[in-house]
């Protein structure tokens, strides 16, 4: 087995074994070992309030730069060069 492999079946089995754990864990299990039919949770009314939070002082407006050309140029001739490079070794 290559290398890589064997490390892509351990992360899958780490992977699984979590998994599992996970969906273990959600499942409440009552005094005598058989899962709840039906959870319920109670939470008290709270009111919550808020306003809206925005920064302090103006806007900027900034205009944008103009486009401009890139500086960047491709090399047409490229393969041609490299082979003329070798051929000179």
């Amino acid at each position: 087995m290559s290398k890589y492999f064997s490390k892509f079946i351990s992360q899958t089995l780490v992977f699984a074994s979590l998994i599992v754990g996970i969906s273990m864990m959600g499942a409440p299990v009552s005094a005598q070992g058989v899962p709840a039919a039906e959870t319920t949770y109670d939470f008290e009314d709270d009111l919550v309030t808020g306003d809206l939070v925005r920064p302090d002082g103006e806007q900027l407006i900034v205009r944008r730069r103009g486009r401009r050309a890139s500086l960047i140029q491709i090399r047409e001739h490229f393969i041609p060069e490299m082979l003329k490079s070798v051929e000179d070794l």
